[in-house]
């Protein structure tokens, strides 16, 4: 047990504080953003995301009962392939992470923003032009205080406080579904408009990734990284992470169903890309009269997204309380309360950067595609670590051995570089130059252990850098439909992707540190949290 955490979490709270993760601001805005960019196609796109979150879920939810320790999802590839494969996976995790908190507090202020009732046009004056006004971004800060305020104390207000918001979250999606599809559900916008893929294929898988669907379930990380804090972590973190990602696929199919149907003819009368919603359900209601619906869901723009600002301020200071026990923060980020039992440094530090997004990143549109591509750099990490780990044998306990991993982890491998690619130059490119700058931090901290251990780890970290710069290479020149330069043409382009990815991938196993140089990381960690 981790020194001054409190294993107060069962089965129950950790699925809560995925699903409460996962249904958030996304299920407010994706469904919108989703059918803009592939129309009524946006549903192959959340099955097609479900199915690759679950691949790579399942190579965390081994890991995490392998390694149930706080901030988990920033310490497995630090234990198999050393500092610089852990700090570049970390930094991207918790960079994408830490981010969320202010779009959650911000689409809730962009919601209040649509308020129609007579008393509140001055909420109208909050979002102006796609972005939040100076008097919206005061508000959207108060929101992120009260997130910071309800973890400082201790785990179990965040539980509680997590459980009551997540049943409500159940509660709205579902009327909303039921209003919207007795009130005004067309089956014809499903083929109307341009067919059901009005934009082409290509749309589909860009979807995937730039539209909220990775956003979405993003939210499958906070039970791994609260497995220090699990009172059963091999049974609890596996059962939330699938569990939490089932039941918000089954949601947010059901949401993306009823909003295609209810948009009204003159809504898509420009094609589905000319749909502009500044509040996508609540507008929704209004136009088919449902006042009592669109009342519910101006209410929980701040339950949703706030329940989900909630969790991330627990799992980001667990992550960024991870980092430090793998030696890449300063040693106050590590401190725990002795009394609340929670690592008060770093929400400090989660605080001040979440202000300092909020200011760059003024509306849930703009970033929500950066986090996706950032939280993708560092899931490519778990698949290898997983069979890293399988590679040693007996030499590493590992309480949870799923069967077929051996395949899982190629295939969740290749998912996640191709997701990478559908986000589309140069997006790709531009946050894959974000994990560079993070970098000087890295090699700081790590030359006042000795060079000799660093040159090491670079050498087990090779295969990453290599891969994302290649990365970035085949979106510059891959097909137009991504943004690229179409050097390399459609269909093609995505065979390039996935063999080469499998190159990698087996490169990356290989590259993993021995058995012994595992355990002294993993011993150094332990040793430091006891």
């Amino acid at each position: 047990m981790e020194k001054g955490m409190r294993r107060d979490l069962g089965v129950f709270a950790l699925t809560m504080a995925g699903l409460g993760s996962i249904i958030g601001s996304g299920w407010l805005f994706g469904s919108w953003k989703a059918a803009k960019v592939a129309g009524p196609a946006a549903l192959l796109a959340w099955v097609l995301g479900m199915a690759v979150i679950i691949l790579i879920g399942l190579t965390y939810a081994e890991l995490g009962a392998m390694f149930p320790q706080s901030g988990g999802m920033v310490r497995y590839a630090h234990y198999s392939h050393g500092s610089f494969v852990g700090f570049l996976s970390g930094w991207a995790n918790w960079i994408a992470i830490v981010s969320v908190i202010p779009i959650e507090a911000e689409a809730s202020i962009q919601y209040m923003s649509s308020w129609p009732w007579s008393w509140a046009q001055w909420t109208h004056h909050l979002y102006v032009d796609k972005t939040l006004t100076p008097p919206g971004l005061a508000l959207a800060a108060v929101l992120v205080i009260i997130y910071f305020l309800l973890n400082y104390w201790t785990v179990k207000l965040f539980a509680r406080a997590n459980n009551l918001i997540t049943v409500f979250k159940f509660v709205v999606p579902a009327l909303t579904v039921i209003g919207l599809i007795v009130a005004g559900f067309h089956s014809g916008n499903f083929t109307q408009y341009g067919g059901f893929a009005p934009n082409g294929w290509a749309s589909v898988l860009t979807a995937v990734a730039t539209s909220g669907v990775i956003f979405a379930f993003n939210g499958f990380q906070s039970p791994v990284n609260l497995a220090g804090e699990a009172r059963n972590p091999q049974r609890a973190v596996p059962v939330a992470v699938i569990g939490s990602v089932l039941i918000a696929g089954v949601i947010y199919l059901l949401l993306q169903t009823a909003f295609i149907g209810a948009v009204r003819p003159d809504m898509v009368g420009h094609g589905w890309s000319g749909i502009n919603l500044t509040s996508p359900f609540a507008d929704l209601a209004l136009a088919w009269g449902l006042n009592w619906l669109a009342i519910i869901l101006f209410l929980d723009a701040f339950v949703s997204p706030s329940g989900t600002g909630i969790t991330y301020t627990a799992t980001t200071a667990r992550m960024l309380y991870g980092m430090e026990r793998n030696g890449y923060f300063p040693q106050v980020f590590g401190r725990i309360h002795p009394v609340f039992g929670v690592p008060r440094a770093a929400m400090w530090l989660n605080l001040a950067v979440a202000f300092v997004f909020m200011l760059l990143f003024r509306g849930w549109g703009e970033l929500s595609g950066v986090i996706s591509v950032a939280t993708l750099i560092s899931y490519v990490t778990g698949p290898i670590a997983v069979m890293v780990f399988r590679r040693m044998g007996d030499g590493i306990e590992r309480p949870l051995k799923i069967k077929g991993m051996s395949v899982i982890a190629p295939i969740a491998f290749v998912f996640a570089s191709l997701i990478l690619y559908w986000a589309k130059w140069p997006l790709t490119g531009e946050v894959i130059l974000v994990m560079i700058i993070g970098l000087p931090t890295y090699f700081y901290y790590q030359s006042r252990k000795g060079w000799y251990v660093c040159r090491r780890h670079l050498r087990s970290g090779l295969w990453l850098i290599v891969y994302l710069l290649w990365m970035a290479l085949v979106s510059y020149l891959g097909s137009s439909k991504f943004g690229g330069s179409n050097v390399l043409p459609y269909g093609p382009d995505m065979v390039v992707v996935a063999v080469s990815s499998l190159v990698f991938y087996f490169w990356g196993v290989r590259s993993g540190l021995s058995v012994k140089e595992a355990k002294v990381l993993r011993d150094a960690s332990e040793e430091l949290s006891a």
